[in-house]
This record gives structure tokens, sequence and C-alpha cells, in this order.
């Protein structure tokens, strides 16, 4: 590698990468211009949102949950069972992989990871000890059935051996799972959360979901971009939120990561958690938001518990000023709408492959919760689609992107939820657009934010991305290549 002078031979070390795929993503070709806005006034009072969890158990269940929102490869994990059951099953699978369609809110679907075993009966609480496998980061369930046909499911994350065996994380919203968890363990019938206290500021972290264990809204929000993931064959490293803060610093980030998902209604955060993120785009990493009302509050853990304290806003630190949008608005989603199309610079490659234009709509279904650029936003942000005052006039949802003087991209969804729509070929399709952009770190050196190639190609640079290209996406590469390479 230490020979590649000039563009020239670096094309020819790349070549051979280049041709492993046999896919080629198209970009759009109009020229379009940049448009940018900001919003007004005071953010509508934050709602429930509606359906999936409820204060009481919808079916007989066996109530169990992880002590711990993660477990390392190899470890032993805690699981706790609040339920009298006799002759229990036991039974860990993993999520995304699989085949099968999931229906209602109750149901956890994955391929089995181990055989399925009997644990013995429970008098009302047991702690079961589940042997870790040296699985794959991503996220898994413990199925436990009773003899009397009762079944519960237990959630927790795998996480890499390290931080960047794949050069792109994905971060679920365990925090936020649950905040919305309204199960009532102190018997007030009262769920315990702020969501049904107004007046709580602390929500335990090891209580069992509702509706048989499966996290609020899962099916809705973070199982289609689970999906999505396997069935593309995308690989990446599955973190917890409490994994991503230990990470020892933002540089450490860097270091792990080319990019890092946010897919969920990723709503609180810790105080190390919005630092390493800040500091992973100061430093150039990449961001992709794929739902809306993220890092909106600052919580701070206690043992196992979170308590709620203020917003990010008020503590002079907007989330705008990360996301390049902001919480604006919630009706509990009883006015949706679809996306229309500004004439942005980035739309041009982010729409690249739908058919959609300016002034063109996309999807039909948006909304629940909507952010808008903000006066704290960065200077450079582009808004890719909007929804014109959604909910009256002041509320209009905004679709953004931006780049910082670092290289850093961050795309922010503005709505709920593009994760949770990703199966419809044209989400589909844009999602693959950004991972595209934002996750092959030889692209971007060769790509300005117009989509037109740049030939600001330090030597030293270069070179260190090519000698990482045995952990980049192959397909990756390959559009890379031949959307800019070739051309």
């Amino acid at each position: 590698m230490a020979g590649i002078h000039d563009l020239p031979n670096a094309r020819r070390v790349l070549g051979a990468a280049l041709l492993v795929s046999a896919t080629t993503i198209l970009l759009g070709a109009a020229g379009w211009t940049a448009l940018s806005s900001s919003a007004s006034g005071d953010a509508m009072l934050e709602r429930e949102e509606p359906d999936c969890p409820t204060a009481h158990e919808p079916t007989p269940s066996i109530e169990a949950a992880f002590r711990r929102e993660s477990y390392a490869p190899g470890s032993t994990a805690s699981l706790a069972v609040y339920k009298r059951a006799r002759q229990l099953t036991l039974q860990v699978f993993r999520v995304g992989p699989e085949r099968m369609s999931t229906f209602g809110n109750i149901t956890m679907n994955g391929i089995p990871v181990t055989r399925k075993r009997v644990v013995g009966s429970s008098a009302g609480h047991r702690v079961l000890q589940v042997q870790v496998g040296r699985w794959s980061s991503g996220l898994y369930f413990a199925r436990l059935v009773a003899v009397d046909g009762r079944v519960g499911f237990a959630p927790f994350v795998v996480p890499p051996k390290r931080l960047g065996q794949h050069r792109v994380a994905v971060v679920l919203p365990t925090l936020t799972w649950q905040a919305y968890n309204m199960r009532d363990g102190d018997g007030d019938g009262k769920g315990d959360s702020w969501y049904a206290k107004g007046r709580k500021r602390v929500v335990r972290l090891d209580r069992p979901y509702l509706n048989r264990g499966v996290p609020p809204y899962f099916r809705c929000y973070d199982l289609p971009f689970l999906n999505w993931l396997a069935r593309t064959g995308r690989r990446v490293d599955v973190l917890a939120q409490s994994d991503l803060e230990q990470a020892p610093s933002a540089s450490a980030l860097v270091a792990a990561y080319d990019l890092i998902v946010f897919p969920g209604h990723h709503e609180y955060v810790t105080t190390h958690e919005y630092d390493l993120i800040e500091g992973y785009r100061d430093l150039g990493g990449n961001l992709m938001f794929l739902s809306a009302n993220n890092f909106f509050w600052r919580v701070v853990r206690v043992d196992n518990t979170i308590v709620k304290t203020e917003q990010w806003r008020d503590l002079g630190r907007p989330e705008a000023a990360l996301i390049g949008v902001q919480y604006r608005g919630n009706d509990g989603g009883r006015r949706r709408a679809p996306w229309t199309l500004t004439r942005a610079p980035a739309a041009r490659w982010v729409f690249a492959g739908t058919g959609l234009g300016p002034g063109d709509q996309f999807g039909d279904d948006w909304g629940i919760e909507i952010d808008h650029a903000d006066e704290s936003s960065p200077p450079e942000v582009q808004v890719l689609a909007k929804m014109p005052e959604l909910y009256g006039p002041g509320f209009t949802a905004q679709m953004t992107y931006y780049e910082t003087e670092t290289g850093a991209q961050v795309f922010a969804a503005g709505a709920f939820s593009i994760a949770g729509q990703i199966g419809k070929a044209h989400v589909s399709r844009v999602v693959a657009n950004l991972w595209l952009r934002l996750a092959g770190p030889i692209c971007r050196n060769f790509y300005g934010s117009d989509g037109t190639q740049t030939r600001d190609l330090r030597r030293d640079r270069l070179v260190l991305q090519i000698r990482r290209l045995a952990t980049i996406d192959a397909l990756s590469l390959y559009s890379c290549g031949s959307a800019g390479l070739r051309r």
C-alpha cells in the first residue's frame, strides 16, 4: 500500500475489492438548490404514545426480566422470574434473521441459538443463570413456557467482543423502552413510569415488560429495522445504551466506527452518552437518526434505575445543535401526512433511485412525533423534506442532513419512523442510500454535499482507508466505485 501516490493507482488497488459485489446503486443527477428553515414557539406538551403499552397485562404470562440491558459473549446472564409457574422451559433466540412475520404486540420471534431445556418451577421469585454463547452481536431474548401454556419473553443485547468489530454501530433505545414500560410493580394501580405518574422521576431498568415481556412499540419501530439489517446482509455492532456509555472517549468511538445509527425513539440519554456522541460528531463521526424526539431528556443512572432530570435544551445543550432538528410536537398519531421533497442539494443522492424529485410526496403515514430545525441547528443544515403545519401553524416537520468541517455527516428523519417503515421499497432505498454514503469511509472523500466528486484527497488518509477495506461492507465498496470511482 505504501506505493499509492495518486488517484489512478488507488483505483487499481481498489479494483479487486470493488468486484466482490454484483449490485450497483445509481445516484440521481438532478441539480437542486439548498433550503433551510428554523422553528419558532414552544414545543407542545409531550403525550404518551397510543395503542401499544397498557397498564395491565393483556395476556397471562411468565413475568421475567434480565438484570442488565446487555451481556457480553461468553458471560453468564441473570434472569429473574417473578411469577409462579410449574415445569418451565427456556430457550434463547436471536431477533432479526427470522423469516416469519410477527403479528401483534405480545410476541417475539427469532432464530434459536440454544436448545429448549427444562429449568424447573418458580415459586414466585427465582433467578435463573443463562449462559451467553459466543454469539454475534445483536438483540436476543429468552422464551419461557410453563406447563399451563403461559409464555414470557425477556430481551437482552449481546454487544460485540470489542467496540469496532464492525464499522457500523446500531444503538437500541433501551432506556426509552423502560421509560414506556407501564408495568405496575408497586400495586397502586398505575404504571411505574413518569408517563403514568406525572411527578415520578425514577424508573427501574430490570422490570419485566408488559405484553408478555415485549418492549413497548418494539414491533412498530424497532423490529422492522432489525429484520432489514439481516435481510440485506448488513453486519453491525448492536449496542444497548449501557454499552455505548462504556466507551472510554469520543476518540475511541471514532476509531471504532464510521457510522453510528439510532434507529428508534432515543429520547433518554445520560450526560456521558451525550458527550460521547457530540464528541464523535465533532471528530468527524457520522450519525443517522431514523426516528424523532431524540436526545430530549437528561437522565442519571443510579444503581439499576434512571432518574429523569431536565430537558437538554434547558441545560444549554439543545439537541438540535447535535441532531440538526429537535422535538417540536406530538398529537398521538391522529394527524399523519406524506413528506414533500425540497430542492436541497443532498436530496439528490438521499432520494436517488426512488423516482422522486422536488415537490413529490414520499410515503403517506408519517407523524406521531415530529422534529423541526431551530436557531441552534448547525448553519449547514439542509431540509430534505417537510410536512407543512402537520399539527397547525408553527408545527412543520422537517427531515434534515448536514455536514461539518471535520467531515461528519448527520441525517435526521424528523418524524416517526423511518426504521418502522423500512419494509417499504422507497423507504428501504433511502436508508440504503444513506448507508452507502455515511458508512463507506472511502466514499466520503470522493463526494461533496451536492453529490459532485471532490479532489481533496490526502494520500495518507486514502492509504489508511484502503488498509481497512477488509472490514467494510463489500456492497458499499462496489456501489461507491460504480457511482464515483469509475465515473
